[in-house]
């Protein structure tokens, strides 16, 4: 189960842990995910790869309705742009998903955002208009 993160959720993050380097990428999707664990690399069940995910810390409370920890994970799916940098038909040739974010702005217990890199406006529409 996945859901978009509210700051409110994120108080716990003492660590952001990149599997890929993330300014090799204008964009990556963040969810927050339940999971068994605090730390270390969590199960992914998504189709493409995780690019990364986030540490908790040791007084991190479990939820009382799951019994689970909420982590963010960062992730890809094989349709990304990220995957298909040259395709000039791809779904995401501009814009991005709803849950994509720039990894350059991601850091513990702060959601991350959109920006012209990951929107990829910068190279469509000039500045000033």
């Amino acid at each position: 189960m996945s859901a978009l993160p509210q700051e409110s959720d994120l108080a716990q993050e003492v660590e952001i842990v990149w599997l890929e380097d993330p300014a090799d990428l204008d964009y990556v999707r963040q969810a927050l995910d339940k999971v068994n664990t605090r730390r270390g690399k969590p199960r992914y069940e998504r189709d493409g790869r995780l690019i990364g995910y986030t540490n908790l810390g040791p007084k991190a409370p479990r939820s009382a309705h799951s019994g689970l920890f909420a982590r963010r994970t960062f992730y890809l799916l094989p349709h990304d742009r990220p995957n298909q940098p040259d395709d000039p038909d791809g779904p995401y040739k501009v814009g991005s998903p709803l849950e994509a974010i720039d990894p350059c702005t991601v850091e513990p217990g702060k959601v991350g955002r959109k920006t012209e890199r990951s929107q990829r406006t910068a190279e469509i529409m000039p500045t000033g208009t």
